[in-house]
């Protein structure tokens, strides 16, 4: 056979190959993408826990989740206190509004937000809020 007849079929075959791996990769592609905090589901009502990339853990009602700047409205979080005696931690729940600038709401940038997560009815946060509004 011609030499150019064996490199015409190498290349038919690689052709053929990477046809086949884009239209799989396409096929793939075609399913749905994976959700976004847009998709997300907020209820305005409820708590949900939102973790900065500070470490920060803050406890509150949130809107705008998927903008640019979502916001936590009535708004705790936890403050650990040591007992230099025992060196026993003791968890106090507090509610955001009482430092000095007296904040009413935290305005968020969604680039400093790890993840959120609702606030189960039965958790002990959840209990705290509800003592705390008594």
């Amino acid at each position: 056979m011609p030499e150019g007849f064996c490199y015409n079929r190498r290349m038919l075959r690689l052709f053929a190959s990477l046809s086949f791996a884009g239209l799989a990769f396409l096929a793939t592609g075609c399913q749905r993408a994976p959700a976004t905090p847009a998709d997300a589901a907020i209820d305005p009502n409820k708590y949900y826990a939102v973790l900065l990339n500070n470490n920060s853990v803050y406890f509150g009602k949130l809107e705008g989740l998927g903008s640019e700047f979502p916001v936590l409205h009535d708004v705790y979080y936890v403050q650990s206190n040591v007992n230099q005696e025992t060196k026993q931690v003791n968890n106090v729940l507090v509610k955001r509004g009482k430092e000095w600038h007296g904040p009413d709401r935290m305005i968020i940038s969604d680039k400093s937000i790890v993840f959120v997560e609702p606030v189960g009815p039965g958790s002990k946060v959840a209990q705290l809020i509800a003592e705390s509004k008594k």
